[in-house]
């Protein structure tokens, strides 16, 4: 079968890979749509672990299905999320299911961006979700996205009536905004470099938008909110710069959410005693656990989170190169597209 290697964000290759073999309690998923995701683009993050199949956004059909698998069937139109957790350990009975030991060592065979590939009988049994057939697969790959915005929403806390400020209007920028909304905010302020994304910011819900090279976020935040700052400043941009502006636009008692990883040197000098006295919290959230990816299913059924205004290319998997430097350098791009068509 044809598989992506990654050996580089500019070095990937379309290379022929055995097809998965599957256990008795085990799957054999053909790939239709996968989406690239904002840590495919991380060098930093791959380098390490190169050469490998890259893909955690997948959805497609069932073509084999081992004889103890009793929930799903041949021919069964599917969201594979490739990370799960044990539910029994320290941290599941916490419900910080991200940080789970089985959680990391969880993963899809060898990767979402192949023709096929295998689901482990934790992954089929735990987050394995059927879609309807209403909705595309294109569509379904957005729930492992809108899932980890979901996280990241509830354990901001964000309560009817707050202020929220997305700082970072890519995908999942966008998908906060239109959270934002859902869970009753009632500002939301995005900012972003980009025209192209802050007018689709404005397409999902948002109030106020900012491009810093021209204003002011802090002075427009504060304008917006009777001078306090945002309830919740939450950062999808992975660079110090946002943190700083996601720190100074917090309101005391605010809450800084830390949704996009910057590169291990870079480091963000914070004063403990400015902590100390605003009281702003500081609340990373990493990944989606089984919880969220069913509820990120029902916002795309109901409609509520529209998944095809945020697809804005599409690819062959024979084309993924292209599709990976879209991603990199389109500034006219949200969500790219990796399709595997009949």
């Amino acid at each position: 079968m044809k598989a992506a290697v990654y050996y580089s964000p500019q070095d990937i290759r379309i290379e022929e890979l055995q097809e998965p073999k599957i256990g008795e309690d085990e799957a054999l998923v053909r790939m239709r749509a996968c989406g690239i995701c904002g840590s495919d683009l991380m060098e930093w993050y791959l380098k390490p672990r190169a050469p490998l199949v890259l893909g955690h956004e997948p959805a497609g059909s069932i073509v084999k299905a081992g004889s103890k698998v009793g929930d799903f069937s041949v021919g069964d139109r599917v969201f594979v999320h490739h990370h799960v957790a044990c539910m029994t350990c320290h941290y599941c009975l916490r419900g910080e299911y991200t940080l789970c030991e089985r959680f990391h060592g969880t993963n899809i065979q060898p990767g979402g961006f192949a023709e096929y590939f295998r689901v482990p009988a934790a992954n089929l049994q735990t987050d394995t979700l059927k879609i309807p057939r209403i909705m595309s697969f294109e569509e379904a790959t957005l729930v492992e996205p809108i899932g980890c915005c979901i996280r990241a929403i509830r354990k901001c806390n964000v309560q009817v009536g707050d202020a929220v400020a997305v700082i970072g209007a890519g995908v999942t920028g966008i998908v906060h905004v239109a959270l934002s909304k859902i869970f009753g905010a009632s500002k939301t302020i995005v900012s972003d470099l980009f025209r192209f994304r802050l007018e689709a910011a404005i397409k999902f819900g948002a109030d106020v938008v900012v491009n810093p090279t021209g204003e002011d976020l802090v002075e427009v935040a504060k304008a917006e909110t009777d001078g306090r700052g945002v309830d919740i400043a939450v950062v999808t941009a992975p660079s110090l710069e946002a943190y700083r502006a996601g720190l100074s636009v917090c309101r005391k008692g605010g809450t800084l959410c830390v949704f996009a990883p910057t590169a291990p040197d870079k480091l963000l000098n914070i004063s403990l005693k400015e902590l100390f006295f605003t009281e702003i919290q500081i609340v990373p959230s990493y990944s989606t656990s089984h919880m969220e990816t069913r509820e990120a299913l029902e916002l795309l059924k109901s409609g509520r989170i529209n998944a095809k205004e945020l697809i804005t290319h599409r690819f062959k998997l024979i084309e993924i190169e292209k599709a990976f430097k879209t991603a990199l350098e389109s500034k006219e791009s949200l969500k790219v597209m990796v399709t595997n068509e009949e």
